[in-house]
């Protein structure tokens, strides 16, 4: 076994890397940019090494640095963790060249599996059955719109490099090709530096079931049964599950023979995960999956897989690395029980799903699992930290495993429901909504149930009464124990001549709201409302919601939604008139990519305006009403979260 490795990434991959190093006694080097001086990462390896500033391209994808931190700090092994560098075959012939040892594939094992096009012809000659498509090196435009006519629409435009959704676009008519087309080259360019696509069948019920498989440097392979990840959205997976709801014991048969065949095919060594695309129009069927990808890496969601097998997937890395032989025979690998992972998110759910920043002024996970269930929660953040533009705005994964499916994901909504994050908009309540949403929770999971049901997962209930009235008890402190030892002090709202009562202000939305603490002679407080709320008497404190306050706010907490309350500063000047209105200003940090209009011109609402791209993914920015535009951000400018895209003529219509 070694006795150093360095790890060439961030976040919650590094810490999951450390935690099982640390089993061994292996000890670790973590890198780290600017943004991450001080992340959780770092303080939990045993030696750090900065590597640059905070953009990635000038950090965490320089394998020039990685190599030089590795070989400074004595370390014998490099492991990738997921995303950045982890399947870059460049990155591993460095690693190699440099006299240390990368753990995970050969990089001739990469470069089979790392071109959708490339390795779906390969796949093809070793039998497994591939997607109906177009995997040619011709790039044409031409070509590429014929191509989908023979196939037939809908067809699916995908990057030929890189995954997780980016580069990808649905196509549902000829006329609409052209423009996908460019998009999806623009993000794919942005995202892995190779703008080249291939063409696909658009499956109309696709459920997404991936197998994982391991090989060794011995000629062995096994797999460890599949995982659905079907509940996506934006082509990004959100709840993963194993094992995958409705399998047949044949379709399994057939699919895991299938990947570790794939394996096979290219000798593999390492952790890899095949990927399928499934039709369910007719349920599961062995005649009815075909081969899409190969990650030659870790998967973001294999704690499923380490729950439903008992297995520590990182230790096999790092053993097979080390020149061991697969720890178990596949006679020896069980399925047991039903997992489910949530990827917690910093994302407007409402506002499809866009990306936030923030700091996470508080961060609270349940104190235990749920009963009958065990759980992991798997984060490189803590309270205090910032999500930042930088890097992927996950926030944690929640795991949760139990004896069947039902039982669960039982365990999975009250885990989430127990999940407090106040500082950023999070994701929290769209995941509870859709664990409870009637079609998942029967198993009938494709990849386009969000999609159906967005409006309502997304949807959340405006505060109540009593949500606002546990917001102003928060922020007047009413009900905390005082700590005066004088006992007149000590009174709880003691005044001499008349009743003492707490005001304050809050706002919720484009709404304001004035509130009015009194104490009661009984401990309790009532809280009074401002029309349009009526007066309501709060409870004792103990049966209120819990409630979190940071700079400027306070959340209070009703399951797992969050509300967000601002609380303005009695003190602070008041806004300036008209802030914000005739003008449109960006959701997020950013680069301006694509500019679709000038000043003076006439634009309709909903009209596309420009293409902002924010952590490699593009967002259309469209008109929040009809006007004249006066002024309009330059392509290729860089902007901040609140930055003036658009301003509109005074004299624009209403």
């Amino acid at each position: 076994m070694f006795g150093k490795i360095l790890i060439a990434n961030r976040g919650e991959i590094a810490c999951r890397v450390i935690r099982t190093a640390r089993k061994l006694g292996v000890r670790t080097v973590a890198v780290y940019s600017d943004a991450d001086a001080r992340s959780l990462h770092v303080e939990m390896a045993d030696e750090a090494v900065h590597i640059g500033p905070s953009p990635v391209g000038e950090s965490y994808l320089r394998g020039d640095k990685i190599v030089a931190a590795a070989l400074a700090s004595g370390a014998q092994a490099v492991h990738p963790g997921y995303g950045f560098l982890s399947e870059n075959p460049d990155f591993v012939d460095q690693v190699t060249a440099a006299g240390l040892v990368f753990i995970g594939p050969s990089a001739a094992s990469i470069r089979a599996m790392g071109l959708k096009d490339a390795a779906k012809r390969l796949m093809e000659k070793a039998g497994v059955p591939v997607v109906p498509g177009y995997h040619g090196e011709a790039q044409e435009i031409v070509l590429l719109a014929s191509k989908a006519r023979e196939i037939g629409y809908p067809v699916l435009i995908k990057a030929r490099a890189g995954g997780g959704g980016k580069g990808m676009r649905r196509v549902e008519h000829p006329d609409d090709f052209s423009e996908a087309l460019s998009s999806a080259r623009r993000e794919a360019k942005a995202a892995f530096g190779d703008d080249r696509v291939l063409v696909e069948k658009y499956v109309e019920k696709p459920r997404h079931i991936e197998v994982q498989v391991f090989g060794d440097n011995f000629g062995n392979a096994v797999h460890l049964y599949e995982r659905d990840c079907s509940a996506q959205r934006r082509h990004q997976k959100v709840i993963e599950e194993a094992a995958a709801p409705g399998m047949t014991p044949a379709l399994r048969k057939a699919m895991t023979e299938a990947a570790v065949k794939a394996a096979k095919a290219i000798s593999y060594s390492g952790a890899g995960t095949i990927e399928f695309i499934v039709d369910a129009s007719q349920g599961l069927k062995a005649d009815r999956f075909w081969f899409m990808e190969m990650n030659t890496r870790l998967q973001v969601e294999h704690p499923v897989t380490e729950m439903v097998t008992g297995t520590d997937l990182v230790e096999w890395q790092l053993r097979v690395a080390a020149g061991e032989k697969l720890p178990r025979t596949q006679q020896e690998i069980e399925l047991v029980g039903h997992a489910f992972e949530a990827r917690i998110y910093a994302e407007d759910a409402a506002k499809g799903f866009l990306p936030a920043t923030g700091t996470l002024h508080h961060l609270k996970f349940p104190d235990a699992a749920p009963e009958g269930a065990t759980m992991r929660i798997e984060t490189g953040v803590r309270a205090g930290d910032t999500i930042s533009p930088y890097y992927d705005p996950m926030i944690a994964k929640l795991v949760v495993h139990a004896k069947d499916r039902a039982a669960a994901l039982t365990a999975l909504r009250k885990a989430l429901a127990e999940t407090e994050v106040a500082g950023s908009t999070v994701n929290t309540a769209f995941l509870w909504a859709l664990a409870g949403n009637a079609d998942f929770a029967a198993g009938d999971v494709d990849t386009g149930l969000i999609g159906r049901h967005q409006e309502a997962l997304v949807a959340v209930p405006s505060p109540g009464d009593e949500t606002i009235a546990a917001a102003a008890l928060a922020v007047t402190d009413a009900g905390v124990p005082a700590t005066a030892t004088d006992p007149w002090s000590a009174l709880s709202g003691y005044a001499h001549f008349h009743t003492l009562a707490r005001r304050t202000r809050l706002r919720y939305g484009d709404e304001t709201i004035l509130a009015r603490v009194s104490p009661r002679p009984d401990g309790r407080f009532q809280v009074a409302l401002e029309v349009p709320h009526d007066a309501v008497n709060a409870h004792d404190l103990r049966t209120m919601p819990p409630a979190a306050l940071w700079p400027g706010h306070v959340t209070v907490f009703e399951g797992a939604i969050g509300y967000t309350f601002a609380v303005p500063d009695p003190l602070a000047k008041a806004d300036e008139a008209g802030a914000g209105s005739g003008s449109l200003r960006a959701p997020m940090p950013g680069l301006v990519k694509l500019v679709r209009a000038a000043a003076g011109d006439a634009v309709s609402k909903g009209q596309p305006l420009l293409i902002l791209e924010a952590m490699k993914m593009e967002h259309t920015i469209a008109a929040p009403q009809d006007g004249i535009i006066a002024e309009i951000a330059a392509e290729g400018a860089q902007v901040s979260d609140g930055t003036v895209l658009v301003r509109f003529a005074e004299d624009s219509p209403a």
